[in-house]
């Protein structure tokens, strides 16, 4: 029966986000759609987007991991997951509001760096302006 559960590892650029052992299935987001693994399915490698990727392990509920952009690469009963980011938790609203509140945060820093660009772009100019007419 052990041959029929898979290990799940997810990889981070810098270290190992989690390790997670006796999976039977696992459900992960493509630029092409949705798909699902099960232990005894043919070694395989997909391109990951931004979304949930879903597991369940024997007699537990299922549990979710929010993903950057990545890949996952299935060789035997091993599931391997490289992204630029991921967050996980039991509980979906929570993973969900967890998100969001990134989210918000990346645009208000983006806004933020999107004006300091702005200003040094103007002082530039006006430098450049002020050389000319000397």
């Amino acid at each position: 029966m052990l041959e029929d559960l898979m290990e799940l590892i997810v990889l981070l650029p810098a270290t190992v986000f989690g390790k997670y052992i006796n999976v039977t299935s696992i459900v992960f987001e493509t630029p092409s759609g949705a798909y699902g693994l099960l232990p005894n399915r043919l070694d395989c490698v997909g391109i990951l987007e931004s979304g949930l990727l879903t597991y369940t392990v024997s007699n537990a509920p299922t549990r979710y991991i929010a993903v950057d952009e990545g890949v996952l690469v299935k060789v035997g009963n091993q599931v391997r997951v490289s992204v630029r980011d991921a967050h996980a938790d039991n509980n979906l609203e929570q993973l969900t509001a967890h998100i969001s509140q990134q989210l918000q945060a990346c645009q208000e820093q983006e806004r933020e760096m999107r004006t300091a660009l702005t200003r040094l772009e103007s002082g530039f100019m006006q430098g450049i302006k002020e050389l000319h007419t000397r």
